[in-house]
């Protein structure tokens, strides 16, 4: 159950932090045109998957 809740915690806050970096009034976010630009993508790609697979492998441990 704490596997469960710990990836959707994970799965909201990677949600929350790709809305706090959509651009907003014409203004991109301060990591743009820098050097931890690509990072960010991967960062936010890794989170999402950490989170479906803990909240994935929480269910199975839970029907079996």
């Amino acid at each position: 159950m704490v596997i469960l809740l710990g990836g959707i915690v994970v799965l909201i806050a990677t949600v929350a932090v790709f809305i706090s970096l959509l651009p907003r009034g014409g203004k991109v976010y301060r990591l743009a045109d820098t050097g931890w630009e690509p990072y960010v993508g991967v960062a936010i790609t890794s989170a999402v998957a950490l989170g479906l697979t803990m909240t994935l492998s929480a269910i199975l441990d839970m029907m079996s």
